[in-house]
């Protein structure tokens, strides 16, 4: 299992390339929503990604313990979304315990700079515009549990490697691709989770309506 941090709409593709190395392709879970789109849903079929109901997740749950089970590279995003601070939001415990009822290590994989292409809120800049992209693949770990030390070990080593990267990158004070703390324009973490919460109580609120609509 390829764990990685989520900054932009552009992590799938480049997450995928140090698997092409040894020849290798990371089959993702990527939300429901991208499979029944009329352009990227053809194409997520085709190259055997896994869907993510998140009303039945415990079929892409299964599908992606088979997968890993049958050999496959699976990757997952641990924060679930896109981090609009850039930095490491909380993790899910999906990837620990996947990689506990499958017993295959998790390779945490960090990117940094994919955030400048396309990320949420932004206008995309697709194209040849020569952003530096960084990727860093850490070492694999074993599965153990309990799963709570195992995710917060996986967030640790991620967060070490994200440290990494960012310290040989250059950082304009004010983007807004730049984290607070590099004296950026994105919201602190915790901004962002309040923006985070208050989004989706306004999806929930717009979905019980549409369900009393029907």
């Amino acid at each position: 299992m390829v764990a990685i941090n989520h900054t932009g709409y552009m992590d799938f593709t480049y997450a995928g390339l140090p698997a092409r190395r040894v020849k290798r392709y990371v089959r993702f879970m990527a939300k429901n929503e991208v499979f029944v789109n009329k352009i990227s849903g053809p194409m997520m079929r085709a190259m055997k990604h896994i869907p993510v109901d998140r009303a039945a997740g415990s079929d892409s749950y299964r599908a992606a313990v088979q997968a890993l089970r049958d050999g496959e590279l699976v990757g997952v995003f641990p924060e679930a979304t896109i981090s609009r601070s850039f930095e490491l939001k909380e993790f899910k415990s999906g990837a620990a315990r996947m990689a506990i009822e499958s017993g295959t290590p998790v390779i945490p994989m960090v990117i940094w700079g994919s955030q400048r292409v396309w990320t949420k809120g932004f206008p995309k800049r697709l194209g040849r515009t020569n952003t530096p992209i960084t990727i860093a693949v850490g070492d694999p770990i074993a599965p153990f549990e309990p799963v709570s030390e195992m995710t917060a070990l996986l967030h640790t080593r991620m967060e070490e490697m994200l440290l990494g990267v960012q310290a040989h990158y250059e950082h304009p004070a004010g983007e807004y691709w730049v984290p607070a703390r590099l004296g950026g324009g994105a919201p602190t973490l915790e901004e962002a989770n309040e923006m985070d919460a208050a989004e989706a109580a306004t999806k929930a609120a717009r979905r019980s309506k549409e369900t009393e609509g029907n």
